[in-house]
């Protein structure tokens, strides 16, 4: 396939619909606060075969859906003032109409990861944004192929995670395909109620997340797919009384995790250091909360990141005979903490003090020496699933190119084509990477290549 060429046709700048009702500035959460504005890019593939397919109505009416889509979802469309609040909400969305050189089935059979950057209007995981609050919190790219489209979206982790982008998403493609009882109101201000932002937020804590996501080392890019019968395999090594069941994503978060350390200790074996090595999952507590509302539609960051905490020194048994199942009890086990009981006690203004001695524990934790090594999982799997406009079922969702130097070390699993598979898109050092790749025990059940 000939080299892929993606070529700007037009932009637009992308406004909610004329409200009669003034938007109100939207408050921010402690949480949202606690976030940094990294732009997160999310690319869905459409193959179209439709022969009388109207390329013309359908740009123009995916702009006008969206316009309506951001009436209800208006924050999306303003700018943040001073880690606190959101407003200009006139400012809009910057929207980019693209022509792709190639045919979308040459491109899914190949799968070019490093082009997907190419496919969205904001660079993935920058950190321009920290210090601009010009910068928007969302960004599309309609990128028109032979025979497809692609929606590419770059959202701003400072107000949008997986389930607000979900919720948005999908009211958009209600919207264009003239189904508006499938619409999805968002809640706007539940969130701000639990989590009230403070304006005296040190900004130690700020930087502290900001060092978390952003590790300032080179890292490599990679997708490995895992079939039905390779997690099927993992599950039944992952499995142990505590959790004689344990979930798709529980066992390939606890495989992916006994490999990172693989790959971590064989970098530093001869050491006699204590390290920790630290697997974080995204868990959303939209579902956790003792809460009489319904959260599900609520917008903001609303996740928390379950730490499941191993030490490692030189008596710690060789990676070989790290059982897995024992890493998957430690993931669990960190999930089932964060209850509702547990959040209750970050409620709230009286719940800010927690708040801080959980930050100033995770700041000490953070600058132990050797320095631990910490994993972000975040899993897509229950999100985007069916994403319609109206063309059919997502071919793919592609997540990440090439990031630049100033990434986290961080893990994201989505489903595959057929739904019973994993796609993990890890994010890793490029001298752990090269572990990585050359472990058999690893590759054995990952695979590089695409599974159809």
């Amino acid at each position: 396939m000939e080299k892929i060429e993606v070529s700007i046709n037009s932009k637009h700048t992308i406004k909610p619909s004329t409200s009669s009702t003034p938007l109100q500035p939207y408050k921010l959460t402690l949480l949202d606060q606690l976030t940094p504005p990294a732009y997160v890019p999310i690319v869905f593939f459409y193959p179209i075969t439709d022969h009388v397919f109207n390329l013309p109505q359908t740009l123009a009416d995916l702009r006008q859906a969206l316009s309506e889509t951001l009436t209800l979802y208006y924050p999306l469309s303003g700018r943040v003032k001073n880690n606190l609040y959101i407003d200009d909400f006139e400012e809009g969305v910057p929207y980019l109409e693209a022509r792709v050189n190639c045919d979308m089935t040459d491109f899914l059979r190949l799968r070019k990861i490093e082009c997907l950057n190419e496919f969205v209007p904001i660079k993935p995981f920058s950190m321009e944004a920290i210090s601009d609050e010009r910068y928007p919190l969302l960004g599309v790219q309609v990128n028109v192929f032979d025979s497809g489209i692609a929606i590419g979206v770059s959202v701003s982790h400072k107000l949008i995670d997986g389930g607000t982008a979900d919720c948005f998403l999908k009211s958009w493609g209600a919207v264009f395909r003239g189904c508006r009882e499938n619409i999805i109101h968002p809640s706007l201000s539940e969130a701000a109620l639990l989590f009230p932002p403070r304006d005296d937020l040190p900004e130690k804590y700020a930087d502290q997340m900001e060092g978390l996501w952003f590790a300032g080392k080179k890292v490599a890019t990679r997708r490995f797919v895992f079939g039905v019968k390779a997690i099927s395999s993992i599950q039944d090594e992952a499995k142990s009384e505590s959790v004689p069941k344990p979930s798709r994503v529980q066992a390939v978060t606890g495989f992916l995790w006994k490999h990172l350390i693989a790959a971590s200790r064989a970098l530093t074996s001869g050491t006699t250091s204590t390290r920790l090595s630290i697997a974080a999952q995204a868990v959303n507590l939209r579902t956790r909360m003792n809460m009489e509302t319904v959260l599900d539609n609520a917008t903001g960051n609303l996740i928390w990141w379950a730490q499941a905490i191993l030490e490692l020194s030189h008596t710690t048994p060789e990676i070989s005979d790290l059982k897995l199942c024992d890493l998957v009890n430690l993931l669990n086990g960190s999930v089932k903490q964060c209850n509702g009981d547990y959040f209750e006690t970050f409620k709230g203004k009286e719940g800010y003090g927690r708040m801080c001695e959980y930050l100033d524990f995770q700041r000490t934790m953070s600058s132990m020496e050797p320095a631990p090594d910490i994993y972000l999982f975040s899993s897509w799997t229950n999100f985007f699933n069916p994403l319609d406009f109206g063309w059919g079922r997502t071919s793919w969702i592609g997540v990440a190119g090439k990031i630049e130097s100033a990434s986290c070390k961080f893990i994201i699993l989505v489903p595959t084509q057929c739904g019973s598979g994993i796609e993990a898109w890890v994010n890793l050092e490029e001298e752990k990477m090269a572990m990585l790749e050359q472990d058999p025990h690893f590759l054995a059940l990952a695979s590089p290549k695409t599974l159809i």
